[in-house]
């Protein structure tokens, strides 16, 4: 896994992005963030279990559906797509990969 800052890549409102096997961060600062690489190293394993591409894929369906269920809501929808909603609960547990389940984020939906 490799942590990457590009302040230029990021709008105000987004701090972090994983895409494997890299994580985006705004600037250097937010290497340090441990919660934040946290939630991006949940991102990473989640795409690992579904084979990259098809992670993508469902996240895209996912925030679709979100949308449409919050009423074109774009944080809402987002906030509440089952990879996200892990990610956010688990971010403060440093050990959670350790003992998370596989396709965990199915508990989610």
């Amino acid at each position: 896994m490799f942590v990457i800052a590009l302040r230029w890549l990021f709008r105000k409102n987004f701090v972090g992005m994983a895409i494997f096997p890299f994580i985006l961060l705004r600037t250097k600062k937010d290497k340090n963030d441990l919660h934040l690489v946290h939630h991006e190293r949940i991102h990473i394993i989640q795409q690992i279990e579904l084979l990259v591409l098809p992670f993508f894929v469902w996240y895209g369906i996912e925030y679709i559906f979100r949308l449409m269920q919050y009423k074109f809501d774009g944080n809402k929808a987002y906030r509440n797509l089952s990879f996200e909603r892990e990610a956010y609960a688990n971010e403060h547990d440093l050990d959670y990969l350790k003992k998370r389940k596989f396709y965990a984020f199915i508990n989610y939906l």
